[in-house]
């Protein structure tokens, strides 16, 4: 099992100095997300040979890996001008991979066109699903061949907004795409949109999952729906969050427990966005704990 972290509190720190600050705070392994100097949300990659030359060399003095790369690219517009230049940004992104060593990247099914080419994109309404999802299936016929070529796996999350946000169809999707390079992302932050029995989910994703990310939320479902009060009353915004084990409402007993059950060995990440303020001790609360869920339920099992 990889143990990683998802560096994006840290993100005003260099690239280069990343691998020592993940080092410094129990990681051996970085999840590496969008940031404005590598691969920008929904833009071209800003990577350039001297950049990648740089990061290699401060993940070899830190003895740091890279567990995935994370691209974020429009794939599921159905603007079509907007989805060929995410396939474009997603091929280089590939290769930048290739170049790193990387055999691992993830990502969103994706929420659609940029919200400034037309009408609202919202997927509880129903509205473009089909659209969306027609685009990315043709992003997917272009992309798995590539993956396969190189021996890259892609592991795919369902996302709150997205055209797919939910276990149920993410699982049956993945498993129609029939590679063994696209797999499965189990986002526990995201739990509450995904179902209610997060035992019976785990085991349910079990063939396909390779990936989870780790992080505490509140159940918005909760308290007849008032767990967040939205104002003003009726706005169809939704809440969820990413924080510190303990401080929500995810159960990690059956998270945990389940993932040994099912003989999980693939890539954990610390996923916490929500105290940029104390992000040094967020990143070794969320070490510490995770450890401590794997000597409980793995026993001498998988360490990172």
């Amino acid at each position: 099992m990889r143990i990683a972290i998802d560096p994006f509190m840290h993100r005003h720190l260099p690239l280069e100095a990343i691998p020592a600050k993940v080092k410094e705070l129990g990681y051996d392994w970085i999840e590496l997300s969008p940031r404005g100097d590598f691969l920008e949300w929904f833009k071209a990659p800003r990577v350039f040979p001297d950049r990648i030359k740089s990061l290699k060399q401060a993940l070899k003095d830190t003895d740091v890996g890279i567990a995935s790369l994370l691209p974020m690219y429009r794939w599921a517009s159905n603007d079509e001008t907007e989805r060929q230049a995410a396939v474009r940004h997603w091929k280089r992104a590939i290769e930048i991979a290739v170049e790193l060593g990387v055999e691992t990247m993830n990502s969103e099914f994706g929420r659609g066109p940029h919200p400034d080419k037309g009408s609202c994109y919202c997927c509880h309404t129903g509205s473009m699903i089909e659209a969306c999802e027609d685009a990315w299936w043709r992003s997917m016929e272009e992309l798995v061949p590539i993956l396969e070529r190189e021996g890259i796996q892609l592991n795919i999350e369902p996302h709150p907004e997205d055209w797919c946000e939910t276990i149920q169809p993410a699982l049956d999707i993945i498993r129609t795409v029939n590679s063994r390079n696209v797999r499965f992302l189990y986002c526990a932050p995201h739990t509450f949109y995904f179902g209610d029995d997060t035992r019976a989910m785990l085991r349910e994703a079990a063939d396909v999952l390779a990936h989870v990310h780790v992080g505490d939320t509140f159940n918005h479902k909760a308290s007849s729906g008032l767990r967040y009060i939205l104002n003003p009353p009726g706005t169809q915004a939704r809440v969820h969050q990413h924080l510190n084990i303990g401080q929500g409402e995810v159960p990690w007993d059956d998270f945990f427990g389940t993932l040994a059950e099912i003989g999980f060995d693939g890539i954990m990440t610390a996923c916490v966005f929500a105290w940029e303020d104390k992000a040094d001790h967020s990143g070794r609360f969320m070490r510490a704990e995770m450890q401590k869920y794997i000597d409980q339920y793995w026993k001498k099992g998988p360490q990172a």
